[in-house]
């Protein structure tokens, strides 16, 4: 069975993203406490992130409302969810924002950094589009500036001092990072500051371009929600020059990949208790690997042995943790919509 469309889905995505994207509490606020008076609520201190549990989490739901707004947006409670927009990423909202990350360096790195750089970016492109440019997320995206301006800085000045990647298959994962950005990156570029893109290209080369014959049979961990061996690979495919090289870099890292091997990461990650907060990420695992999956399958020529393998792969993947998107309680709602949007637009 093939998975479903996004417009299929999106009317339920849309209604569980809007919930949670207000819903502030229970929260895992992460905030470092300076003094026995500093005790914000989660709404003080991020009024534009603070539901979903965490910050990270409600920065990547409000990249999935914008992504089905835009692209399918008769399938969706539009005024709703630009009612929701207009409140979190009000200029006041975002400025709040991007103090606090001023004023705690490191937080949220680097993974909070990647999904509010590619939320900034989903903007622009829309905004920039001939066909259907948004106005509302023009305004969004100028809202939004100042925290991707901060976020950018921030990832030039880590990436410039940062020797060893995060090889995990959790928010330290480097190059899940690396490539969520790209696309903020490249239009910061476009716009003739290379700073961002430099720097993540620079990491890329020498963090993952050597590596051949990649462990990923030792994938997954026990919580894992992100693919240590398919996140090198999508930032690889993305910034190979010529993309011709890139099919090539896949047989030396994952050289059996034509022969169903290493059989753990083509297999999906069984979920035993999706209360569990952090057995629950091996859903977000199963959605990651179908979107990297079908990824890589769409860099390779069509009469590449590989390409049936990573299909098949996708559509066991996606159907084994899809119909877990809504329904399996919080610890799964607050965030699990976000990878199943990344997966089917």
């Amino acid at each position: 069975m093939s998975s479903p469309t996004l417009s299929h889905v999106a009317a339920i995505y849309a209604r569980t993203i809007l919930d949670a994207v207000r819903q502030e509490y229970p929260n895992a606020l992460r905030h470092v406490l300076r003094d026995a008076d500093d005790r914000p609520t989660p709404r003080e201190v991020h009024p534009a992130f603070y539901g979903c549990f965490d910050w990270h989490s409600a920065v990547e739901m409000h990249w999935a409302l914008v992504r089905m707004l835009r692209s399918v947006p008769s399938e969706v409670p539009a005024e709703e969810i630009r009612t929701v927009l207009n409140e979190h990423l009000s200029a006041e909202a975002i400025a709040t924002e991007a103090t606090y990350l001023l004023e705690n360096p490191g937080w949220e790195r680097p993974y909070g950094y990647a999904w509010a750089l590619a939320l900034t970016a989903e903007l622009e492109e829309w905004a920039a589009d001939e066909v259907d440019p948004g106005a509302d997320a023009r305004r969004w995206a100028d809202n939004l500036r100042t925290l991707a301006e901060t976020v950018s800085d921030a990832f030039i000045n880590w990436l410039s001092q940062a020797t060893y990647p995060e090889r995990g298959g959790a928010h330290a994962n480097s190059a899940f990072a690396l490539a969520r950005s790209l696309p903020y990156a490249r239009l910061r570029n476009g716009e003739g500051d290379p700073g961002l893109l430099t720097a993540i290209a620079n990491a890329a080369v020498r963090w993952f371009a050597a590596d051949i014959d990649y462990p990923a049979a030792w994938e997954p961990n026990g919580s894992d929600f992100l693919s240590p061996a398919l996140a090198e690979a999508e930032l690889i495919a993305a910034l190979a020059a010529p993309p011709e090289e890139f099919p090539e870099w896949l047989s030396r890292f994952l050289p059996r990949l034509a022969d169903g091997r290493p059989e753990s990461l083509l297999t999906p990650a069984v979920v035993t208790d999706p209360t569990d907060g952090q057995g629950a990420h091996l859903h977000g695992l199963n959605l990651y690997r179908a979107y990297g999956f079908g990824l890589l399958a769409g860099r390779l020529a069509p009469d590449d042995p590989r390409v049936d393998v990573l299909l098949a792969a996708r559509e066991r993947h996606a159907a084994a943790s899809l119909p877990a998107v809504v329904g399996e309680g919080w610890m799964v709602e607050h965030w699990l919509a976000c990878y199943a949007v990344l997966l089917l637009s």
